[in-house]
């Protein structure tokens, strides 16, 4: 098993930047692609990107337009999303997850749920207008 602690919500301005960490415990080993969802209030929960665990494939929605990284430190166990120009719609709860079988990870499922067999409990950002 494995367990997902992600950090680094909070409430900023439009146009601010934040930096999501996102810590594995357990057997940490077993993780292949690691990915940040969000759900927005009223809405279902989406990809935001996701990373290879080699760090050569990463993913992005359309939606982060270049505004996002995603990043992942093995040796620390850590996964990382910089965002940068936060606009209000960015608002959501954020989520780490983790992938245990790189085979079935495609970029055209990348934002399929039951990839991702870890989840955390999620970090809030607000940003406000």
């Amino acid at each position: 098993q494995v367990q997902l602690v992600e950090s680094g919500g909070g409430l900023v301005q439009a146009g601010a930047s934040l930096r999501l960490s996102c810590v594995a415990s357990g057997q940490t080993d077993s993780l292949s692609y690691m990915g940040w969802f969000r759900q927005a209030p009223g809405k279902e929960r989406e990809i935001v990107a996701a990373i290879s665990r080699d760090a050569i494939t990463e993913y992005y929605a359309t939606f982060v337009k270049g505004r996002f990284t995603i990043s992942r430190n093995n040796d620390k166990n850590m996964a990382y999303l910089e965002m940068n120009n936060l606009e209000p719609e960015d608002t959501a709860v954020y989520y780490c997850a983790g992938n245990r079988d790189s085979t079935r990870w495609t970029r055209e499922n990348a934002g399929s749920e039951y990839l991702y067999e870890y989840w955390g409990q999620g970090t809030q950002v607000t940003v406000a207008s």
